[in-house]
């Protein structure tokens, strides 16, 4: 597309001035900032920005929740050809120093107090970082540190430079081009530092546009904002497509409210990672549990008959007079209202992606009425490469190559990608740069997968990760780690999993319970406990696990490629997996080198027919201490089974 993000707004306030842009909820009560109220907001926080030596191509951090304030600073940087950098607003002071320094920040506009005390903490190791803006007063009114100043006093500044240059704002948007630098998006970092990968305004609106085709969208679509900013999914829906559509972007007030935000709003078109769906299939799940038995019956009779009738209605198949009407009456008793409990009752299109999702979790979303669709793309690839049409939805697959987009899949079975929205290269960074994009212009993923017979992408696994089992019964078999997790993550009451196998006789796993789900088993079990450690210690809690491991056991064993990664023993462990102790990255995937060294003594446990181990692990507190939590954890053994197809062949 070749246009910019600031001439794409000053679009919109043009042509439709009074429409609604973005949406924020404060203090319960929506507040609507139409097109017009943007451009101005832009233009003023621009002008701010340039009398305060904003200079073009250089960075500015943004760091916060989803704000209208911060999207419109974003606005205002790169209307004078400045890039946003938006980082994670959850993470520790100490993980902004790298992206700081090494994009040369001087500047940072940031949502509130919390992140203000982050910035301040590293000034002594950051020393270009010398203004701090930030958008909300509270707690902040008797701080006085040079370079710390308001957004509205920003913003004040910019209007009396724009009463007295009138036309410099268009001036500085018309010098911008497409093939200019627009943002900076820091990769999760799962090994060593993070890298700064950087995209053009031609590359992340390519994508936006090619993704505004591929599903028919509209000005008139609903989108809740309440991802990580600093996610470029998060950012290519709620910015790029926004700034390429049209439609209006909801705020949530904060992130305890987004699910009540959701069903207020009701979006047509929506976004997650694997892990929101996961986490509200947990919450319905602690419902039930929790209803009565007439209730309980009813779901579990009429989710049946979703799960054999639900996708093919979905897909367009043709459906018998009856099952039609046995679903339209599970519609009317059980999926209508549940969607709407959901807050998904009006969506038309909802997308998952960031990592690969169970196929049980997918089908069962589908099975209810909800167009849930997977996608393929990454950080480099401006997200969109793979999407699923409409009735060509399968859990097993990513859909098919977008406009503009070319695949191919190396000798070694990795996938390449040629596409339009491409990173340029990671900043300050040509050795990496040089190892993930080739000379004609291929990008390797990391990613193992094929093209199946229909289009379709299949993606195994990260092709680091793919593996083989050595020795024992199943010596060669395939070992594909986030394939048996995300079987395991299905159940409620399973909230994390890593798996070990490669080249090992055998796997076997690290499970998190999650603590609300089995908390809420527990009670109803009449079990006590005074913590997540000693629910995750309870030997009923471990036969509870068990069962799950056994179940997901019992379904690979009819999987003729995978039967050999059924799990043979488990631990449970003693706390959550957590970004702020470095297992998790903040997108909350796993960082399985990291794990694997930091709970070694565990990973030995296991392979070495232990029945238990002792294990102490450092932790850091939210209040910012560190400390270590000790227990002796059971290894548990789970049952295997032969494969079906083995067992054909033998009859």
């Amino acid at each position: 597309m070749q246009t910019t993000f600031p001439r794409l707004m000053l679009d919109h306030a043009k042509q439709r001035p009074q429409a609604a842009a973005l949406r924020e909820k404060v203090y319960g009560i929506w507040q609507t900032t139409s097109w017009r109220e943007l451009a101005l907001q832009v233009q003023h926080l621009a002008a701010g920005l340039a009398e305060a030596g904003l200079q073009r191509g250089e960075h500015v951090v943004v760091v916060g929740d989803n704000r209208p304030r911060l999207y419109a600073a974003m606005l205002a940087a790169q209307s004078l050809g400045a890039v946003p950098v938006p980082l994670y607003q959850d993470a520790a002071a100490t993980e902004y120093e790298f992206p700081i320094n090494n994009a040369e920040v001087r500047f940072a506009i940031v949502e509130d107090q919390e992140q203000v005390d982050k910035m301040l903490e590293l000034r002594e190791r950051c020393p270009l970082l010398s203004r701090i803006w930030f958008d909300q007063e509270r707690g902040l009114r008797n701080y006085d540190e040079p370079g710390l100043t308001s957004l509205d006093a920003l913003t004040q500044s910019g209007k009396n430079f724009i009463s007295q240059h009138a036309g410099w704002f268009e001036q500085q948007v018309a010098q911008g081009r497409p093939d200019e630098v627009a943002a900076m998006f820091f990769t999760s970092g799962t090994t060593g530092n993070p890298k700064g990968v950087v995209h053009t305004h031609f590359s992340l609106l390519d994508r936006a546009a090619a993704g505004k085709k591929f599903d028919k969208l509209t000005a008139d679509e609903e989108v809740l904002a309440y991802l990580p900013l600093a996610w470029i999914g998060q950012n290519i829906f709620s910015y790029a497509q926004w700034l390429t559509c049209g439609y209006v972007v909801n705020c949530p007030e904060n992130g305890s409210t987004v699910t009540i935000d959701l069903k207020e709003i009701g979006p047509t078109y929506y976004f997650a990672p694997p892990r929101v769906f996961e986490d509200l299939l947990t919450a319905v799940m602690i419902r039930m549990e929790d209803a009565g038995s007439l209730k309980r019956g009813l779901f579990k009779h009429f989710m049946a008959v979703a799960k054999e009738v639900g996708p093919k209605l979905l897909d367009g198949q043709v459906v018998g007079w009856l099952d039609k009407l046995r679903y339209r009456l599970g519609d009317l008793l059980i999926y209508g209202p549940l969607r709407n409990t959901l807050g998904f009752s009006r969506v038309r299109v909802a997308y998952t992606a960031g990592e690969a999702i169970g196929p049980d979790l997918f089908t069962f979303y589908r099975s209810i009425g909800i167009n849930l669709k997977q996608l393929y793309g990454s950080t480099e690839t401006a997200v969109f490469v793979c999407l699923q049409p409409d009735h060509e939805v399968r859990a097993d697959t990513v859909g098919v190559p977008i406009d503009g987009v070319e695949l191919k899949v190396s000798d070694s079975g990795e996938i390449m990608v040629r596409s339009p929205g491409l990173l340029q290269g990671y900043y300050k960074n040509p050795e990496a740069t040089a190892e993930v994009l080739t000379a004609d212009g291929w990008y390797h993923t990391g990613d193992a997968g094929f093209l199946d017979g229909s289009g379709h992408l299949k993606i195994i696994d990260r092709a680091k990760d793919v593996g083989k089992l050595f020795g024992g019964a199943n010596d060669g078999a395939m070992f594909a780690p986030k394939y048996v997790e995300n079987k395991l993550k299905f159940f409620p009451y399973i909230k994390e999993a890593v798996a070990f196998g490669n080249r090992r006789d055998k796997v076997c796993a690290f499970i998190n319970i999650d603590f609300e789900a089995v908390g809420n088993w527990a009670e109803r079990q009449n079990l006590s406990y005074a913590g997540y450690t000693d629910l995750a210690a309870k030997k009923e809690v471990l036969s509870l696990v068990r069962d799950c491991v056994q179940q997901v056991n019992g379904d690979l064993a009819h999987d003729p490629m995978l039967a050999g990664s059924q799990v043979h023993r488990f631990i449970v462990l003693h706390k959550e997996l957590d970004a702020d102790d470095g297992e998790l990255t903040r997108t909350r995937k796993v960082r399985r080198g990291t794990i694997g060294d930091k709970y070694q003594v565990l990973v030995d446990a296991m392979y070495a027919g232990k029945h238990e181990q002792f294990i102490e692990t450092a932790v850091k507190f939210e209040d910012g201490r560190s400390g270590s939590v000790s227990a002796t954890l059971p290894v548990a053994d789970a049952e295997t089974f032969a494969a079906v197809a083995t067992l054909k062949k033998a009859a």
